[in-house]
This record gives structure tokens, C-alpha cells and sequence, in this order.
């Protein structure tokens, strides 16, 4: 069962992994419509349609709730990336998925958002986040090596620093997703060869 099920089909609350999903669910919902403000235990457990109480059965506190909206958001970006195709193909594909993310999905972006202003103030979010978001630094830095290696970035780009710079570009895209298509599109002029 994928994140994002609130309910059963009979209009129970969902039990098992459902429910845990659906927490996860509701609380990236609560974090994208009015930040950390509105992100409560209580709050999130209604929106599943269960007792506040319940909700420490499976979240012990609001920090171990906020590591799995966290799981869950960064998993997003690590699936843009193919795992077939030349490297090119992957790399134009990934930038096209992330601009197509930031312009179908807003709330991913501000969710993102929240998590790195509030990880600013609180080390241990600010551990956890770095440890998640090294997964898709990883995949860029291997996606940009294997264009490297066929010839295929711009004179000067090194991967390392051209994954930093996918990073920083989605994160300031979105926050004018107006814009996004057209500062993602020239990313790519800048990082493929002509």
C-alpha cells in the first residue's frame, strides 16, 4: 500500500501498514498546508480517523513521525533517475522529471522547504535530513560520473560540484515553480554538451 491511503474502502480507519502509511500521509499533509505550526499528533491522528492515543503505537514521538515524512519525501527524488539508458538519456530524463515534479507536485517542494528551515534550527533533523538526501547526491554524482565518462558534460563540469548544483537548482526552482521549467531546461544546457 503506497502513502497517501487515508481510509479503508468501508470508511474505516485503516489498520497495519495502512495505518502507518496513512500517518505518514497525513502528516506530510499537515507539514505542507501550514509548516511545523500545524504539524500535531493530535491533528494527524484525526485525519486518519483514529484516537490520538494510537498514533504513539506507531510513532513514539513527533520526532520518529517527522523521520518517515522525511523517508518519504526524499524517496521521491531518488526515483526520478533511470536505471536504463545511455547517460544523457538518464540525466535529461531525471532534470525533465524534477521540472515536472516541482510544476504536478508544489506541496513535495514545501514540504522539502519546511524540513530544511526547520532542520537550520535542530541538529538532529539536520543529521537525519544530510543522511537522506546523500542517497540522491549519491545517484546524481554516479548519473553526472557516467555522463563524464561518455563525453558528455559541459567543458568544466565536475560531478561532484554539478550534482551540488542539480541539488541547490531544484531547491531555489521551487520556490518560484512558475519558473521551474525554463531554470530547469537551461540546467541542462549547462551541464550537457552541445
Amino acid at each position: 500500500m503506497e502513502v497517501g491511503m487515508t481510509a479503508t474502502r468501508r470508511g474505516r480507519p485503516p489498520a497495519g501498514p495502512e495505518r502507518w502509511n496513512a500517518l505518514v500521509q497525513a502528516a506530510y499533509e499537515c507539514l505542507a498546508e501550514g509548516g511545523f505550526e500545524r504539524l500535531r499528533m493530535r491533528d494527524v491522528a484525526t485525519r486518519v480517523g483514529i484516537d490520538h492515543s494510537s498514533i504513539h503505537h506507531h510513532f513514539p514521538t513527533k520526532q520518529d513521525l517527522v523521520v518517515a515524512v522525511v523517508d518519504h519525501t526524499t524517496r521521491q527524488f531518488w526515483a526520478t533517475t533511470p536505471p536504463d539508458g545511455g547517460p544523457v538519456e538518464r540525466l535529461r530524463h531525471h532534470l525533465a522529471t524534477l521540472r515536472q515534479k516541482i510544476s504536478d507536485e508544489p506541496e513535495l517542494h514545501i514540504v522539502l522547504r519546511e524540513l530544511d528551515l526547520r532542520a537550520r534550527r535542530d541538529p538532529e533533523l539536520r543529521e537525519i535530513i544530510a543522511g537522506r538526501k546523500e542517497g540522491w547526491r549519491n545517484s546524481l554524482r554516479t548519473l553526472l560520473t557516467d555522463a563524464a565518462a561518455a563525453g558528455a558534460l559541459a567543458p568544466g563540469v565536475d560531478p561532484a560540484t554539478g550534482a551540488e548544483l542539480v541539488i541547490a537548482t531544484v531547491k531555489g526552482a521551487s520556490l518560484a515553480a512558475e519558473h521551474a521549467g525554463d531554470v530547469l531546461e537551461l540546467l541542462d544546457h549547462l551541464l550537457i554538451r552541445a
